[in-house]
């Protein structure tokens, strides 16, 4: 059984109203449980900031055309070594490509490696979304 702690919150009527409405529409049964994951979420905030370890999806989406992305982007991945964990990728069109690598990591590394890969000519769109790997 786990050891849940009950805490009372006072907030503002319209922003309890706003909060109840967000929850509703993102499937959530109770406040309780919206509260444990924006606690989360910034406690992986947090974490991220003092350059924590981690790991992250890195999304590029890139045009297979401009003369060497696709082996830039694997050459970097190369040379990431075991900070990488996996990648996917697939094609969205005759020239436009998708890449999601698994990475993981300290903060830092991790957008460093993000940077390289979304600074490439040829890149055209993408993001890191970092996630927690320990509670």
């Amino acid at each position: 059984m786990s050891d849940l702690v009950r805490f009372g919150v006072a907030m503002e009527r319209a922003l309890l109203e706003r909060f109840d409405e967000r929850i509703a529409r993102k499937g959530y049964e109770n406040r309780s449980e919206a509260l444990r994951d924006l606690i989360r979420a910034d406690l992986l905030r947090d974490a991220w900031d003092r350059g924590g370890e981690g790991v992250a999806t890195i999304t590029l989406v890139y045009d297979a055309s401009v003369r060497e992305v696709t082996e830039r982007i694997h050459a970097i991945q190369r040379e990431a070594g075991d900070r990488v964990i996996s990648s996917m990728h697939t094609h969205l069109g005759k020239e436009r490509c998708l890449e999601v690598i698994v990475a993981r990591g300290s903060s830092a590394r991790l957008r460093a490696l993000a940077d390289r890969l979304l600074g490439l000519r040829g890149v055209l769109s993408g993001e890191m979304v970092a996630a927690a790997a320990e509670p």
